[in-house]
């Protein structure tokens, strides 16, 4: 029979790669967004492709629209085989120029969508007696970086989430996984910094000369040895295939260099002394 996988922030991105892949490998996907208006991207690439993908409204910070588009899947294919959370957003600045209201609007989709649509999906894969999770988190769930703190906020949460669910739900028949990226070469990093474009400047002396080189230094990872959407939505498609699934998957080697060296140093001293150097 059919699976049928439900993915989150499908408009562009990792999500859009990912429910093309997903519906190349054999999954019917139900692709979500939360502006209809942006799926032009997606219809254009799955027509080149032959592939049919149904794509349904879900704003992961409405409860309302998560429970409407779960119940209206279930009723028309009966089941949920894979949810992808994918959905995010970023946003690069100070915390002391960063307004509470944006921390938890960063929180809102980044954690607490998250929450809502797997608690929405829960139940159907629970009667069901399997299913599969996987959350798209980064790099940043387990590092933290410079000016990303309420984007690193939302992913260690994420992380903290994920890893506390799995074991509760793995004899329930239903594995949890977390996928996480280093650079990607999206659209994502401008518009993090776009986001906090609006930001009244204070402090300009302080954080100014901390801030530029960080940002030409990112932006040159970026480009040097970023991975491509279609990249992160191999691995996506890898975990969804796979029949014992493991429960972290970093995207690419830099990532797995990074991330080691939290797990190798318990002081975290070397894991600073690392990302300061990205400030000067």
């Amino acid at each position: 029979m059919t699976q049928v996988a439900v993915i989150t922030g499908t408009s562009s991105g990792i999500g859009l790669s990912a429910s093309v892949m997903l519906a190349r490998s054999g999954f019917k996907v139900v692709a979500t967004m939360r502006n209809m208006k942006k799926r032009a991207l997606l219809e254009d690439r799955t027509a080149q492709l032959g592939v049919h993908v149904d794509i349904r409204h879900l704003d992961v910070r409405d409860k309302a629209t998560v429970d409407d588009c779960i119940d209206s899947v279930i009723e028309t294919y009966g089941r949920i085989d894979l949810l992808v959370n994918n959905a995010g957003g970023g946003f690069l600045g100070t915390v002391e120029q960063t307004p509470l209201e944006r921390l938890q609007r960063i929180m809102d989709t980044n954690f607490y969508g998250v929450w809502r649509v797997t608690q929405a999906v829960l139940p159907v894969m629970r009667q069901a007696g399997k299913g599969h999770i996987i959350t798209v988190s980064s790099i940043g769930g387990l590092i933290g970086q410079p000016f990303n703190d309420a984007y690193c906020a939302s992913k260690f949460a994420i992380e903290g989430f994920m890893e506390s669910l799995a074991p509760v739900v793995k004899p329930l028949g239903i594995f949890v996984s977390l996928v996480e990226p280093g650079p990607v070469n999206t659209n994502f990093v401008e518009s993090a910094r776009q986001a906090g474009s609006g930001m009244p400047v204070i402090l300009e002396k302080e954080y100014a000369p901390l801030f530029k080189p960080y940002f030409k230094r990112v932006r040159q990872e970026f480009e040097s040895v970023g991975q491509t959407a279609d990249e992160v939505g191999e691995i996506i498609v890898q975990a969804a295939l796979a029949s014992v699934p493991h429960f972290r998957y970093p995207t690419s080697a830099l990532g797995h260099k990074i991330i080691s060296e939290k797990y190798v140093d318990p002081t975290g001293d070397s894991v600073i002394s690392n990302t300061s150097r990205r400030l000067y």
